[in-house]
């Protein structure tokens, strides 16, 4: 199907309404239609790369920012699938870590497919900064492009005599490695939030201290105040 329509010229419209959806539904292989996209590119020089990219980029940037107003506007319970135990757990991650590290959790998520469509509704939802959301999205959305393109552009290289082949080793390729980045950004999101917890409990444990010395001062502070009250009272009996 990709090899039929690189040459068409309506493929970069219907490319634009897919990496859209894709952007705030997640319904669509969206690195699927770049990489291989980009891999038969490297042999019959369709579709045009510059094309191929600024159509993904654009519908990419639209769908995430579609997301936020729709987080901003329905909140995150108003369709079914938005109720589902592990889709409200994945609202639940992004709200902890958009309230932690927002301009972080909006550049990586790009790369994590549900975890991108989480985050966008959810900073919608919170009334993160729009015009601060939309800087960080279109620097993520850009570089997950370039990302997306290379690994095609490499895979196609490699096999010049069979496009189809180069599509399908590009589309593995993309599947193995997307699979390696989600799980290291989520190791990564874990391990800030377990130093977040590690810090919490220090600073839980340094204010018990202080809670304690100050109690202690405060008692001694006031034995003092007592025995020297007793003193003055012992000296002078007759007041």
């Amino acid at each position: 199907m990709l090899e039929h329509a690189a040459g068409q010229p309506w493929i970069y419209p219907v490319l634009l309404v897919f990496f859209f959806i894709d952007g705030f539904a997640t319904i669509l292989p969206s690195e699927t239609a770049i990489v291989g996209l980009s891999a038969l590119a490297m042999h019959r020089g369709e579709p045009n790369l510059w094309l191929l990219g600024a159509t993904a980029l654009v519908g990419a940037m639209a769908g995430d920012n579609m997301a936020y107003m729709l987080g901003r506007k329905i909140g995150l319970d108003r369709w079914k699938w938005m109720r589902k135990p592990k889709v409200q757990k994945m609202f639940a991650w992004a709200h902890y870590e958009l309230d932690k590290r927002g301009a972080v959790l909006i550049f990586t998520a790009r790369y994590i497919p549900w975890g991108r469509v989480a985050v966008n509704y959810v900073a919608g939802q919170t009334g993160f900064r729009h015009k601060t959301f939309f800087v960080l999205d279109a620097f993520a959305c850009f570089t997950w492009v370039g990302y997306s393109i290379g690994i095609g552009s490499l895979a196609g290289h490699w096999v010049h005599n069979n496009p189809l082949l180069g599509v399908g080793i590009a589309v593995a390729f993309a599947v193995v490695l997307g699979v390696i980045v989600d799980h290291t950004l989520r190791w990564w999101h874990k391990h800030l939030e377990k130093k977040d917890g590690e810090k919490k409990d220090g600073e839980k444990k340094a204010g018990g201290k202080k809670e304690a010395a100050s109690a202690e001062a405060a008692a001694t502070d006031e034995g003092t105040a007592v025995n020297a009250a007793a003193g003055v009272e012992r000296s002078n009996p007759a007041g």
